[in-house]
């Protein structure tokens, strides 16, 4: 089993870049789907949520509104980092345990959008980041996901440097092009990945 852990800041496209590695056969494991389990009614972090941001971020059937949240844990560094030390570990914990219980042959794909920040780096074999400059960023979050532009802008500046991003990386995606070119560049990381032929330090390019 080859773990890939797969990054890049709001609007880059990793999402895009975690769908095309799970059509080519990868199993994906996304620390996004894996917070909105933990804040689910009943869920591991939503009663420690309350209890540090108070019961306003519920809404009337109890379910936590994210909005609201958002709000609260984005207006200073200091509610980030309390929101932050709630989550991470569990998501992290979570993770392991997903991880663990793959299939020990193919690539697995951690896709974890502060890989880096959170220094989980140590759960993959192979750093990919997705990266776009920051203005693509901004425009794309704001033009295809409907998000509030200074809204973007909070999450961007609680999100490492992107030089710091790429820095971090074994291999770079370049998605600040078009599709096809996205296409290729993941193309050639999955048969880096799968080289049948070579050991798995050489398929990477890494030994």
């Amino acid at each position: 089993m080859i773990r890939v852990g797969l990054t890049g800041g709001i609007g880059s496209g990793k999402s895009t870049v975690a769908g095309m590695l799970a059509e080519r056969g990868a199993v994906v494991i996304d620390a996004d789907q894996i917070a909105r389990e933990l804040v689910e009614p009943g869920g591991e972090a939503l009663a420690e949520l309350v209890t540090e941001f108070g019961p306003r971020i519920l809404q009337q059937d109890g379910s936590l509104s994210r909005g609201e949240l958002a709000a609260l844990a984005f207006s200073d560094p200091r509610a980030t980092d309390r929101l932050n030390a709630i989550m991470h570990p569990l998501i992290r914990v979570e993770a392991e345990r997903r991880l663990a219980e793959s299939p020990t042959s193919g690539v697995v794909v951690y896709d974890m959008p502060l890989l880096v920040e959170t220094g989980q780096a140590d759960l993959v074999d192979v750093v990919v980041v997705v990266d776009v400059p920051e203005e693509v960023q901004v425009d794309r979050a704001v033009r295809l996901r409907g998000l509030d532009e200074e809204d973007v802008r909070r999450r961007m500046e609680v999100q490492v440097l992107r030089a710091d991003r790429t820095a971090a990386a074994d291999v770079v995606i370049d998605n600040s092009r078009d599709l096809r070119d996205t296409e290729e560049q993941v193309a050639a990381l999955w048969a880096s990945l799968t080289g049948d032929d070579l050991g798995d330090g050489e398929a990477l390019g890494l030994a």
